[in-house]
């Protein structure tokens, strides 16, 4: 009889679960809502002049001349995978279509020195951290953010990259890994590298790994989402392209996604049968970006065995919608407003203002897998909190990974 309830509990709330085709429609259209305006904006050049730069406060100063590069570079990181599957005859196919078009003219005025959204590359220690995001995005979408650019609009590229190499005295800790993303961009799309940026970076983590799956952000392990914010996934990007590159650190590549693999179940079972998830540390309010690690392994084809494509989509779907679709999200003009859940300036850190936000597009990855591919088109299924606390024993116990 136990049984049976059990089971009853978990169809319950699974048939609360979105249908498989709905998901990933769900998914698109939140996305293209939360990119529209940004895009949108400097594609017309009209970025500086239109976004808004709410803070919580100025203990760091006015944040307002890092914002548009926060906001385009973390958003490029975030929308790259599923602009890399290009356009098709598809309803989908064909808004993608239009997003790559913005998305390429929004690159040519962000580094064009004379337009009006030329952005800051090197003014501050901040451009370091957003020039590396936007690396990421053309790691993630060469076919479609790279090659059809110009030769003109390629060269500004370049030199802006090159720009925040001249950013010195940066944190000690996940920062490594700005300077070697970007480097990453010049190994794969260039013959400029700085491959000691790269190594240092490397060596460094290698040494900050702690175990089970977790990184510590310098000397420290720190107990928030940064490890989902950069440090895997960046960590992945980066010696996935020097294991193209035929780098003698292509032997980190196994280890790094052994690392990830087992962060992502520990991602997994944070969310809770409600689709919340605990909000601890640092930088809470990039909402579903918290997730992007998880998100990186499923878009990499790469996860566990004991979490099924079905599951994983099911989780990360209840948590987009938690956060994504909470009343004052967005403004009334369609930017992100800070908070977690609705707008909650005070949740925010001084350093973050509403470019940073878009960070929260670093969720989305698995859109880069194709619209019939098996995670979109499996069933949905319970994750592991709706299991356990459904009362199901089949969940198997949890163990420490070296």
């Amino acid at each position: 009889m136990k049984k049976h309830i059990i089971t009853l509990l978990i169809l319950l709330i699974s048939v609360q679960l979105t249908s498989a085709q709905t998901d990933r429609e769900l998914w698109v259209e939140e996305l293209t809502k939360m990119s529209e305006p940004v895009l949108t904006a400097l594609a017309k050049d009209k970025l500086k002049a239109t976004m808004p730069t709410e803070q919580s406060s100025f203990d760091y100063g006015d944040r307002s001349k890092f914002a548009g590069l926060e906001a385009f570079g973390r958003l490029m990181a975030g929308i790259a995978p599923w602009l890399e599957l290009g356009p098709s005859n598809t309803k989908e196919g064909k808004l993608r279509e239009t997003y790559i078009e913005l998305t390429q003219k929004a690159i040519h005025n962000a580094v064009n020195p004379k337009s009006k959204d030329y952005l800051n590359f090197d003014k501050g220690a901040q451009p370091l951290v957003d020039a590396a995001f936007l690396a990421q995005g053309f790691l993630r979408a060469p076919k479609q953010l790279w090659e059809p650019l110009s030769e003109d609009t390629k060269q500004m590229v370049i030199d802006a990259f090159k720009k925040s190499r001249t950013i010195k005295n940066v944190p000690y800790n996940n920062w490594l890994l700005f300077a070697a993303t970007v480097e990453a961009f010049f190994v794969k799309l260039t013959d400029e590298a700085d491959y000691l940026r790269i190594e240092y970076a490397l060596n460094k983590h290698m040494e900050w790994y702690v175990g089970d799956g977790l990184y510590s952000d310098g000397k420290y392990y720190h107990w928030d989402y940064y490890n989902s914010f950069v440090i895997h996934p960046m960590l992945i990007d980066v010696v996935t392209t020097i294991k193209e590159a035929n780098h003698p650190y292509k032997r980190l590549y196994d280890d790094v996604i052994k690392r990830a693999q087992r962060y992502s179940k520990i991602l997994e079972r944070q969310i809770s049968p409600e689709g919340t998830y605990p909000v601890v540390g640092r930088s809470s309010v990039y909402r579903f970006g918290s997730f992007q690690s998880l998100a990186q392994i499923a878009l990499l084809e790469q996860l566990p065995k004991d979490l099924s494509e079905g599951q994983v989509r099911s989780a990360l779907t209840a948590v987009l919608k938690r956060v994504l679709q909470a009343k004052g999200t967005y403004d009334k003009k369609g930017w992100l407003q800070l908070g977690v859940v609705g707008h909650q300036p005070k949740m925010a850190e001084p350093y973050i203002n509403t470019g940073s936000l878009y960070l929260t597009s670093l969720g989305f990855l698995p859109l880069g897998l194709p619209e019939d591919h098996s995670f979109w088109t499996s069933k949905s299924e319970p994750w592991t909190m709706v299991k356990i606390w459904g009362g199901d024993d089949s969940v198997l116990r949890d163990a420490y990974q070296n």
